[in-house]
């Protein structure tokens, strides 16, 4: 009988890395384009920084990024996860999830392609829509085409329906200042914020209590701070520069 050897071991080379607004795990939206203002770049590097294999790639509106999640990597997998769509109260088999917490750290994320730029022999995709962190490494990149990556009647069981976004955002005074103060660099910051925090990036099992706790989280080079206001309501108190982490 003729058998084929499979090894249980796959080496991947890492083709590029992103440059994100992401600087940490805590306010990354669950999901790809549920934050359409999240703009980032991919740099291709090694052999892959070669124009050739970008080559009428920009003929596609989107593209598949496959990465490894480095941010968890250390931590291992687990076989029981509780999605954050279930309240975190319920464990499912993680390969029913996308949770980050898998057998293999990869995960894929459909995202924008807004240009493509080719300067000084380096390969930058400039995408948006991102839920990635930043410097993860890329392992692959794959145009997707609608006709068949698209299919509207599938069963997505759990996560049938996107997550209702219904939280008003608003801004202190102080918030008002410094959003004004960093125009110049971030423009969208405004917006960016408000579609981060729309999402409701507490624990799960925060959602429809009451909450005083102030939250912080790192967009780009600045630490936004923020709290509850009710259940429905969200005021962002602070923005300053983040502190880099050495």
């Amino acid at each position: 009988m003729n058998r084929t050897y499979v090894s249980n071991k796959v080496e991947f080379n890492v083709i590029g890395q992103v440059n994100s607004p992401y600087k940490e795990k805590f306010a990354i939206p669950r999901q790809p384009g549920l934050v359409s203002s999240a703009k980032g770049s991919i740099t291709l590097t090694g052999d892959a920084n070669d124009p050739e294999l970008v080559r009428e790639l920009a003929q596609f509106s989107h593209i598949w990024v496959l990465f490894v999640f480095h941010g968890t990597q250390e931590q291992g997998w687990k076989p029981l996860v509780r999605p954050p769509r279930l309240g975190g109260n319920k464990k499912i088999g993680v390969l029913a999830s996308r949770s980050t917490f898998r057998p293999n750290p990869i995960g894929m994320s459909v995202v924008k392609l807004d240009a493509i730029d080719i300067k000084d022999q380096q390969v930058i995709l400039h995408i948006s829509g991102i839920d990635l962190l930043d410097k993860t490494p890329i392992i692959d990149i794959k145009p997707y085409v609608p006709y068949s990556d698209s299919i509207p009647h599938a069963n997505a069981g759990f996560a049938q329906t996107q997550p209702s976004s219904d939280l008003k955002v608003t801004f202190n005074e102080h918030a008002q200042i410094a959003l004004a103060k960093h125009s110049n660099n971030h423009p969208d910051l405004a917006l960016f914020i408000e579609q981060v925090l729309a999402q409701d990036p507490r624990p799960a099992y925060k959602k429809g209590k009451d909450d005083d706790k102030v939250y912080g989280m790192n967009l780009y080079d600045l630490n936004i701070q923020w709290k509850m206001q009710g259940l429905s309501s969200i005021e962002v108190i602070g923005i300053t520069s983040a502190v880099s982490k050495l």
